[in-house]
């Protein structure tokens, strides 16, 4: 391909663009300097949290954006559901074949995108993917031997986190993941995800306990956090709720070419509020994908433009968790 009709592909048809960044300029000028509101109470541990503040992420650019790849086991007759009219037919063909293309077609598929365009990626797994499907881990994880895994708990429908069960089970439960996933593919994860973003207090102290550095729980900020628990502390890293794929795939039926406007009208604010003011803090986003959505055809084509789009960013830094935690001095 070459860099003609790419940049075509790329390119966004935005009259008065002008207009509108220096509009935005205006009023991302009149913002506070620091971030200073997540220094609080959380509201749903009552424990203190920290924003931890960074000047700039590598290179002096100033959005973090972190793509997580949701790699994840439901079960025959579990999971997402792409047409609720036919959820009650036994069996389910329509909704059922609309998973297993995600499992056999759209892992692979995002896999090899990120691979081609050389994009770090975040991923995020079920400990039983790697029992219930090892032909598509083996495949996937060979285009990306060292990207960072971020356990996600059994799997995402009947085994979930014990949150009724006390601190003792949910270890036992994070433990039993972490373990599992080491097992299946010689790393243990330092990150976790809780299976359908549901956790608890305990949760998190469980997370300390066992030796969790960071979570993808927090949905409400545009900077790394720190948790304090009264069995350590636990990093926060930026996973905001409208961008995430799947909720706006099934839930508000926005198409992939819709939600390819959210994710760059999203960076693109964030670059803009810090061209606005340079003494404000870097922000952090980590996206959430999933191949239900990325990983078919048109899915995949639009987070190719996305990933062109930002990777010819200057402002903006493509970075998997890890390397950002290591450019924040947290690891």
């Amino acid at each position: 391909m070459n860099s003609k009709p790419v940049a075509r592909i790329t390119a966004r048809k935005a009259p008065e663009f002008g207009l509108i960044v220096g509009v935005a300029l205006f009023f991302a000028a009149l913002l506070p300097l620091e971030s200073g509101a997540q220094d609080r109470i959380d509201p749903v541990t009552g424990f203190e949290r920290d924003a931890i503040h960074t000047a700039a992420w590598p290179d002096g650019k100033k959005v973090a954006v972190s793509f997580a790849f949701f790699v994840e086991e439901f079960g025959f007759g579990q999971g997402p559901i792409f047409r609720p009219d036919l959820a009650s037919r036994n069996p389910d063909l329509v909704n059922e074949a609309f998973r297993q293309y995600a499992i056999d077609w759209g892992v692979v598929r995002v896999g090899r995108l990120f691979k081609e365009l050389n994009v770090p990626l975040t991923i995020v797994v079920n400990a039983e993917f790697f029992g219930k499907h090892p032909s598509v881990w083996k495949e996937f994880r060979s285009m990306l031997p060292n990207a960072p895994l971020v356990a996600h708990g059994m799997n995402n429908t009947s085994r979930m986190l014990p949150l009724r069960s006390g601190i003792a089970a949910q270890r036992a439960y994070i433990r039993r993941t972490l373990d599992l996933i080491a097992e299946s593919d010689g790393v243990r994860p330092t990150g976790w995800s809780s299976p359908s973003v549901y956790a608890n207090r305990d949760t998190m102290r469980a997370l300390a306990a066992e030796g969790v550095a960071y979570t993808l729980d927090q949905m409400d900020s545009d900077i790394i956090s720190r948790l304090k628990t009264p069995e350590g502390s636990l990093i926060l890293l930026p996973y905001p709720a409208v961008t995430v794929d799947m909720g706006q795939y099934l839930a508000r039926m926005k198409t992939t070419r819709e939600i390819e406007a959210l994710w760059l009208d999203y960076v693109s604010e964030l670059v803009i509020e810090a061209s606005a003011n340079p003494a404000r803090d870097a922000t952090t986003v980590v996206i959430g994908i999933h191949p239900f959505v990325v990983g078919t055809p048109d899915g995949a084509l639009a987070l190719r433009r996305v990933l062109l789009r930002l990777k010819a960013d200057d402002a903006v830094w493509l970075a998997d968790a890890d390397a950002i935690l290591k450019a924040a001095r947290l690891r």
